[in-house]
């Protein structure tokens, strides 16, 4: 397989996980506390992430690349997983959608401002083309359960995401992608620990399969997924990266068909295809600047 594919590859994979995500908290939400789910999750992840860096005997870095991962671990890894799942007990699974993938336009933005990576025009338009895919696939999949507070643990959710990325990103220029993935996801349990009464108490009435899915969760789209995702944030700008995130409700659409017999409308299909239209257009090459004829 060619290099420089892998990234684009090991996007898909994140992807494919974070979207099997919602399908899972769907099921097991209702059973366990936001915070709980997000530590159980987290401790999960970070438990079979620690055993292969025990095996591999990974090098823990010092300094600011440590400050840098520590910080996006409690923001991204630990609190905004809360905000999510408090956010779906508050609104239908097409509005947390919706209002959580501000995220990518915010760390374009933020990208292009504090990274250097600037506003090439295929991203720009790949942003509003996908982001309007999403908002078709919110209007078709919304059943009206909504209030304030869960649109503002989404948009919390949406701004941790992006400073998240920001900061992983800066960490990733030293440190490798499986380390800052451990380290990562340490420091976001670490972050939930004052729930960790609540996850006590929760399992001790949890059904086997609710148990299975909080462990499902912390190994593939928490331990395997943040580990692709930053291997291809390593290769890849933070802007054009995050677009890929506009795949996940395109790829939970046809899981919750494959997997829950949910069929889609065709609005929502709709909604589908402009999401892949929009990460499609942002992989064009962005045109050089004309030179002016003297």
């Amino acid at each position: 397989m060619n290099q420089r594919s892998l990234p684009l590859l090991a996007a898909v994979v994140t992807m494919l996980l974070w979207a099997s995500a919602f399908i899972v908290i769907r099921s097991v939400g209702p059973h366990i506390s936001p915070g709980a789910l997000a530590l159980g999750r987290l401790l999960t992840g970070t438990i079979a992430l620690g055993a292969v860096a025990l095996a591999r005997r990974r090098p823990i870095p010092r300094g600011r690349p440590l400050l840098l991962v520590l910080g996006y671990g409690g923001l991204w890894f630990g609190i905004y997983a809360v905000l999510v799942n408090a956010a779906e007990r508050h609104l239908d699974a097409g509005t947390t959608a919706l209002v959580v993938n501000l995220g990518p336009i915010l760390i374009a933005v933020l990208a292009g401002l504090f990274l250097g990576e600037g506003f090439p025009r295929p991203l720009l338009a790949g942003l509003a083309v996908a982001f309007a895919g999403v908002a078709i696939i919110a209007a078709a999949t919304s059943t009206g359960r909504h209030d304030t507070a869960g649109v503002l643990f989404a948009l919390g959710a949406a701004a941790l995401y992006a400073v998240g990325v920001l900061l992983q990103k800066q960490a990733l220029a030293t440190v490798d992608p499986f380390t800052a993935t451990w380290l990562g996801c340490a420091a976001g349990a670490a972050a939930c620990l004052p729930f960790a009464g609540d996850l006590v108490h929760d399992l001790g009435s949890a059904s086997g399969g609710t148990v299975a899915g909080m462990v499902y969760l912390g190994l593939f789209p928490t331990a395997i997924a943040f580990a692709t995702w930053a291997y291809a944030l390593r290769r890849m700008d933070a802007g054009r990266l995050s677009v890929s995130s506009y795949l996940v409700p395109v790829f939970t659409v046809v899981l919750s068909w494959l997997v829950l017999g949910e069929v889609p409308t065709a609005l929502a299909l709709a909604g589908g295809a402009l999401c892949l239209a929009g990460v499609a257009v942002t992989r064009l090459p962005a045109r050089a600047p004309e030179r002016v004829r003297s």
